[in-house]
């Protein structure tokens, strides 16, 4: 029975492990004068986690949260989702996170309260090493480093762990200027760049870490830093995705953007996904610019996220429409 048991926990073992803060989101749907909320879920790397969850792999997510009602809540949405939240850690001294999304002309702006949540008191010697040490992908982002001294800490050894075991290493620099100096910023999120098997950048992020501009040229200097594969998110212009052989500009796809949040966290999950299954560069940016794009169809971070059927029939259509 002994034996058995550890072949089933084997067999359900997380190969996509995403290290960081959970939330809760209090959506503003423009309803009642702007005065009705939509109740959801975020945090990037918890995004990033269903969304790989949802095109088919097998996902844990590592942390804290608070032992509260938000808590109660992540966690059965994780179960709703099929994610593993075994390693994430109940803490009875500190809250969720949550956060409030509103919306104007320059598009989605968030208002955060997350200082001293139980994912920022995340700590090294609380990290499952044999959890970390079995998986396939590491995933973590800027804002694991930014929530507070500890969490960078733990990010670091979540990251030597993980190399040590040759794990794969994948980063979204997920930029927040009002969790952490600029300085600092750049300094880690560069250093950051340079560990990572999968880099996953946005173009905005970049442009304001770097002052390059030009998307081959950011591309370009995250290979140069030490990144084997680039995906750079260009929101509404696509994405480029990059390695040492090959480049390809991935096109937009067609949808009717209502909510980008969240977006950029859902390319990342069907990027790295795709990866894992096989798919060349070319297949799986396409696969991940579908996705994304997709996910701005509806409010939230969570709920637009598609499962794997709505992106192929989406893919399908578009390769139609090309081929008429």
């Amino acid at each position: 029975m002994v034996e058995a048991t550890t072949r089933d926990a084997a067999a359900s073992a997380p190969e996509i492990l995403a290290l960081g803060e959970a939330m809760v989101e209090f959506n503003c749907t423009g309803a009642g004068d702007g005065r009705l909320y939509l109740q959801g879920f975020g945090g990037d790397t918890s995004n990033f986690a269903i969304a790989a969850a949802r095109q088919g792999a097998q996902v844990g997510c590592l942390g804290a949260l608070g032992d509260d009602a938000n808590g109660r809540m992540l966690r059965a949405l994780w179960d709703a989702e099929g994610v593993d939240h075994r390693e994430v850690r109940s803490d009875a001294e500190a809250y969720t996170a949550i956060y409030f999304v509103t919306h104007g002309e320059r598009g989605h702006e968030f208002s955060f309260f997350r200082q001293g949540s139980a994912a920022s008191r995340m700590r090294p010697a609380e990290l499952p090493r044999a959890c970390i040490e079995s998986a396939r992908v590491l995933h973590l982002s800027g804002i694991t480093l930014a929530i507070s001294d500890s969490a960078c800490d733990a990010a670091y050894a979540a990251i030597d762990m993980a190399r040590a075991a040759d794990v794969a290493v994948s980063f979204d620099t997920n930029l927040r200027l009002k969790l952490w100096p600029l300085s600092r910023a750049r300094a880690l999120i560069r250093d950051l760049i340079g560990y990572s098997d999968i880099c996953l950048p946005s173009l905005d992020d970049l442009q304001v870490l770097t002052g390059l501009s030009d998307p081959d040229a950011i591309a370009d200097h995250c290979l140069r830093l030490g990144a084997r594969t680039v995906a750079l998110k260009l929101g509404a212009a696509g994405a480029l995705v990059a390695d040492a052989q090959e480049r390809h500009q991935i096109a937009p796809h067609p949808c009717r953007c209502v909510d980008a949040t969240g977006a950029g966290d859902t390319f990342g999950g069907a990027f790295v996904t795709r990866r894992l299954a096989g798919d060349g560069l070319l297949e799986a940016g396409r696969y991940a610019a579908v996705a994304a794009a997709l996910s701005t169809e509806g409010y939230g971070a969570v709920a637009p996220i598609p499962r794997a059927d709505a992106v192929r029939r989406a893919l399908e259509a578009a390769q139609g429409n090309k081929n008429e």
